[in-house]
């Protein structure tokens, strides 16, 4: 038996969500927050056997899209202290991370 963790943006997770059930994958969501712009992520936790591993990070990466977004930022221009400009920058958000983990034990109570 596997695990496999999903991570993926917030707008992505009910489709991933979704496209697991109708799949026949049970799923625990578990509401996060990414570190690099302090947003909102889905991290889902699938409980498979080996041989569906594959299907269930097919479905992931299918139903979870990486997309732009601006976000400001602040710079000190020309080095001087004390004065900050924002600024837009354009930044690549969503996707999703997966990792997949043995299970040594599981029981359903």
């Amino acid at each position: 038996m596997k695990l496999v963790f999903g991570i993926v943006h917030d707008e992505d997770g009910h489709k991933v969500m979704d496209e697991l059930n109708k799949n026949g994958f049970s799923v625990t969501k578990l509401c996060s927050t990414g570190g690099f712009l302090k947003s909102g992520n889905t991290t889902l936790l699938v409980g498979v056997e080996e041989d569906k591993v594959d299907q269930v990070i097919d479905i992931i990466e299918k139903k979870s899209k990486s997309r732009k977004q601006v976000i400001n930022s602040s710079m000190s221009p020309n080095g001087m202290g004390g004065v900050f400009t924002p600024y837009p920058i354009e930044v690549m958000v969503g996707g999703g991370t997966i990792f997949v983990l043995d299970v040594e034990r599981f029981e359903k109570v």
